[in-house]
């Protein structure tokens, strides 16, 4: 009788541990097939901007623009559209638990972030890289008239899209507020386009030229922008379902998601870019990549926000801001006060984003 019974109950247990395995193995592959599918709508992204900056390039090179206007406005707007085109999927479609709102808060908040502390870093570090191989010096031949400008109308930008989150209750304060960035942002292309600025250089053959033996006209390049742009959307709605079903697999905010890894990957190519031009002597486009992706963050996607979310920021958010509105500062008092630029000052962004980082961990490990 007593063995009967601890047969059953054996046979009970081993059930239900089997049981217990054919679930947690069900939830393992989910998550690394939803793990898998966000790596590849992430590909699509960068691939998809890779051939709309090549485009743009072209663009400029063959209306004879600067690299002023080249850097700071033509590839800074073509990188930023993935964070940007985020942002609107994610509110607009994302699901009905409110993740939607988080994942594009995240985004918004962790694009200029990102550029300001993480970006600086890779480039002050590939600057010190190719000393080290031989390729170039310490001394940064930028255009700081173009640089200070880019600084300073980010944080003037930035600073009034964060800080209006503290106007709780006074949407159509929020409204005009808004509205008024994007509008500025006319005042910012004025400014740049008027300055003066270095011939742009070589810029590398049209992708569909090389590829697909097209003829290299105006045509061909506007085409290849139309396409990017169509896929860089289809890219990011399949990146913000894939974000959410991660962070339900996993049990992690959306909000922290979004804030750390969206835009590590939708800053890739101002990182690539920026690295590329640093090896090129091309400081002036490396740094304007960065900062004028900055500016451009700082007006539509912040004026999104206080246009279609309550743009309540938590604190995690604000600290983020505030990291980068530290980072962006300490530059421009540097060239402003040293007249140049070098790869040291741009290394203390690593700091900012170290700071963030266990920001967030420490919680965490608590």
């Amino acid at each position: 009788m007593g063995l009967g019974r601890s047969y059953g109950n054996n046979l009970y247990y081993g059930l239900g541990f089997a049981l217990y395995l054919l679930i947690i193995s069900r939830d393992l592959f989910t998550m690394v097939l939803d793990i898998t599918f966000l790596a590849g709508s992430l590909l699509l992204i960068l691939g998809c901007c890779a051939v709309f900056v090549n485009a743009i390039e072209n663009v400029g090179d063959s209306f004879n623009l600067h690299q002023g206007i080249v850097g700071s406005i033509l590839a800074a707007v073509g990188t930023a559209l993935p964070e940007t085109i985020i942002p609107i999927i994610a509110v607009f479609f994302g699901n009905k638990g409110g993740h939607g709102t988080a994942i594009g808060i995240g985004a918004i908040a962790g694009a200029p972030f990102m550029l300001s502390t993480l970006a600086f870093f890779i480039t002050g570090a590939a600057v010190i890289v190719f000393k080290l191989l031989g390729k170039r010096e310490l001394a940064m031949p930028v255009n700081r008239a173009s640089l200070s400008r880019d600084l300073a109308f980010f944080l003037v930008f930035y600073a009034a899209g964060i800080g209006s989150t503290f106007i709780h209750e006074n949407v159509p304060v929020k409204a005009i507020i808004g509205i008024c960035l994007m509008l500025s942002y006319a005042l910012y292309l004025r400014q740049t386009v008027k300055a003066e600025g270095e011939d742009i250089g070589n810029v590398g053959q049209l992708y569909v030229s090389r590829f697909l033996k097209l003829p290299n006209t105006r045509f061909f390049i506007f085409a290849q922008v139309l396409i990017s742009l169509v896929m860089l959307v289809f890219g990011a709605h399949l990146f913000i379902k894939y974000v959410e079903l991660l962070s339900s697999s996993l049990g992690v905010a959306p909000l922290i998601l979004s804030l750390i890894i969206t835009p590590i990957a939708t800053e890739m190519p101002e990182k690539l870019n920026s690295i590329i031009w640093i090896s090129r002597k091309k400081d002036t486009l490396a740094l304007g990549n960065i900062t004028g992706a900055m500016v451009f963050q700082s007006c539509f996607p912040v004026a999104f926000g206080m246009l279609f979310t309550n743009w309540d920021l938590p604190a995690i958010t604000l600290v983020s801001a505030g990291l980068a509105f530290i980072s962006t500062l300490s530059v421009l008092i540097w060239i402003r006060l040293k007249k140049t630029l070098n790869p040291f000052i741009l290394l203390l962004g690593g700091a900012f984003y170290a700071v963030l980082f266990f920001f967030i961990l420490f919680p965490i490990m608590a």
